[in-house]
């Protein structure tokens, strides 16, 4: 299977990576997100997602205050998988917080993981109450006293992005990735200049909801009921409205005639695009409530889209997705 490598680092990951917030159990804030998947269920996506040559996982402390953790490490446990056989990033949890429980609470989370290290340790957003330099540097401290392979940072814009890549060169060290949302319906790393700073500097960008929490695979188009069973948070952030399903109904048609054509899922189709249309800059981390879907996920990375299709779908994208921060 084709990897890539994160940033500059030695780190190798395949295209397409598992997304484990779906692992809280409805656990904390964001768990709430999610209905609860049980550990059985959880073993059982993992080892369909390896099976289809996944090699990485993200998790982060927010996800069930560390349950998702939890859950993936006894389910790579549960499968025999040994440290060093899978790519674990997981994230700080800055919201009130000062940049020194990065290192007070760097214990909790190898714990959690543990046997698993932790190769890719990442800010989840740049909302702490101490600066951006202070976070990134205690990061730093990490990744040179051992505890840490690599350093990245989430939700940060392309300034943010810029000063957390000069205070770790300056230290000798790569900024690894900025996990962010990218999607065929949420482009705004073109505009914003998040995507032309990652190229600049050397940055992979790590896209969750690359399925726009699930309108890209049609689903809500063609069962609009589903919707209403789509937690709050989901639906606010997602385009579940009736005025969203109909402004993006012409790019679902077009993704939907590419799978037919392919015998594959619309899912599949715009999971390739984005691991394609942006090169190696671009990687991306779906999550999975079921194995079937943790299955349609790896086998994107299969899928090969002409230069015509991707120029289809780039033009249906165009007339109905975010491509600005207004």
């Amino acid at each position: 299977m084709e990897k890539r490598r994160l940033g500059v680092t030695a780190i190798e990951v395949t295209p397409i990576g598992l997304g484990c917030w779906q692992f809280s159990q409805g656990q904390g804030l964001m768990g709430n997100t999610w209905g609860m998947v049980d550990q059985e269920t959880i073993t059982s996506i993992v080892r369909t997602a390896r099976a289809g040559g996944v090699s990485w996982f993200d998790t982060a402390e927010a996800y069930g205050n560390g349950r998702s953790e939890q859950m993936l490490s006894a389910a790579l446990q549960a499968l025999g998988v040994k440290p060093g056989e899978a790519v674990i990033a997981t994230k700080w949890q800055p919201f009130f917080r000062r940049a020194g429980s990065i290192e007070r609470t760097i214990h909790r989370r190898l714990e959690c993981l543990a046997p698993f290290p932790i190769d890719l340790y990442q800010i989840h957003n740049p909302m702490s109450f101490s600066p951006i330099p202070a976070q990134v540097r205690e990061m730093a401290r990490l990744l040179k006293a051992g505890k840490v392979r690599a350093i990245g940072v989430s939700n940060f814009n392309a300034r943010q992005m810029e000063q957390a890549h000069a205070i770790l060169k300056a230290d000798g060290i790569a900024l690894a990735s900025n996990q962010v949302r990218i999607n065929l319906l949420d482009r705004r790393i073109e505009d914003n200049g998040v995507l032309s700073a990652a190229k600049k500097l050397g940055v992979t960008l790590i896209a969750y909801s690359p399925l726009a929490q699930g309108i890209l695979t049609g689903r809500f188009h063609r069962d609009r009921q589903a919707s209403r069973k789509v937690s709050g948070i989901r639906r606010l952030i997602g385009g579940h409205s009736d005025r969203s399903i109909a402004r993006t109904k012409p790019l679902i048609d077009e993704l939907e005639s590419i799978a037919k054509a392919y015998g594959t899922t619309t899912a599949q189709v715009a999971l390739s695009w984005l691991i394609t249309f942006y090169g190696q800059t671009v990687v991306a981390i779906p999550g999975a409530t079921k194995p079937v879907q943790a299955e349609q996920g790896a086998a994107a990375m299969n899928l090969r889209l002409t230069s015509t299709e991707l120029s289809r779908l780039d033009e249906a994208s165009r007339k109905c997705c975010r491509r600005s921060l207004t």
